[in-house]
């Protein structure tokens, strides 16, 4: 029986442009074709940081120019970032299937993630979003939008969003059915699209989901066998960057929860990646995560390579 995978692609799977994306994305869709010939059953997740900050500062910038065109809510702009990001790879895989001779169907859908509204998040927002503003215009943007703005190392003020975990997706029947079915689904692109409910219907809100833990959960939902997290390097390290560095071929929970508390692994790096891979794996005996790299997940999946955890 063919094993069902989750894999979160890396920021460095995707480019900072249209054009730059269109080019990393056939790279990818080569790496996913291989794990589909090897006869996986691929779910896709993706980041979306640079490209929803850019829609949202190119759709800001066209209503404060033009009074005619509509200030566009933060939800929206996730949700056309996982259009257009959705659209690059899946035409990438589909051409890549086309030369590889692979008849899985390819489809990107729009995917809202529940989270709560009384998450600790909500009341200190800390992502930031969108372009830098001086202190008199942040003040502007904060009494006249009621957006929370924040200053950002020297450089000027930005607004800032939450981050809250992710506690639903959704979608996931469509996305189980659609798999089961035997697609390549992208899904929860850019953390998901964040909702909550109100009143018995589900509201966009505006934040910023981590794509790692929205990965980990839409993996326990759906049912996956393995949670492959993508990232540059080949392997989870200690003591990065220093003479005594050492890659880890493996990480039992209890081992990544003391690294954790040592310290060992940057914030807003890997050990957002390290933290998801220990919600999948803790959440049904049996599962398994590996943090790898691009070209090295074939090999990673075979047990030749990577960091496994669980």
């Amino acid at each position: 029986m063919s094993k069902k995978i989750l894999v979160a692609l890396g920021g460095n799977a995707l480019g900072n442009t249209p054009s730059e994306q269109k080019e990393a994305v056939k790279t990818t869709a080569s790496a996913i074709a291989g794990l589909v010939k090897e006869d996986y059953k691929v779910i896709i997740c993706h980041g979306n940081g640079p490209q929803v900050g850019m829609i949202n500062l190119a759709m800001s910038a066209g209503a404060e120019a033009n009074d005619k065109i509509p200030f566009m809510p933060f939800p929206e702009c996730g949700a056309m970032s996982q259009g257009y990001i959705g659209y690059h790879l899946q035409n990438a895989l589909e051409n890549e299937f086309i030369k590889e001779v692979i008849d899985n169907p390819v489809v990107s859908l729009v995917s809202q993630v529940m989270v709560d509204e009384m998450d600790p998040a909500f009341s200190n927002p800390t992502k930031p979003i969108g372009d830098f503003y001086s202190e008199s215009e942040a003040k502007a943007l904060e009494e006249e939008k009621g957006f929370v703005m924040k200053e950002d190392a020297g450089r000027g003020y930005r607004r800032v969003v939450a981050s809250p975990k992710p506690v639903d997706i959704v979608e996931k029947r469509a996305i189980t059915t659609l798999s089961d079915a035997g697609c390549v689904v992208i899904a929860a692109g850019g953390g998901g699209i964040p909702v909550i409910r109100q009143n018995d219907e589900y509201v966009g809100v505006d934040a910023v989901i981590d794509k790692d833990f929205s990965s980990a959960k839409l993996a326990e939902l759906v049912d996956c066998d393995v949670l492959v997290i993508l990232t540059a390097v080949e392997k989870v390290a200690i003591n990065f960057g220093k003479e005594n560095q050492e890659d880890l071929d493996s990480l039992s929970v209890e081992e990544a929860e003391k690294y954790i508390a040592e310290g060992q692994f940057a914030k807003g790096s890997m050990l957002p990646k390290v933290e998801a891979a220990l919600e999948f794996v803790t959440s049904k005996q049996g599962r398994e995560a590996v943090i790898t790299s691009l070209e090295n997940a074939k090999d990673a999946l075979n047990g030749a390579t990577g960091t496994w955890i669980g």
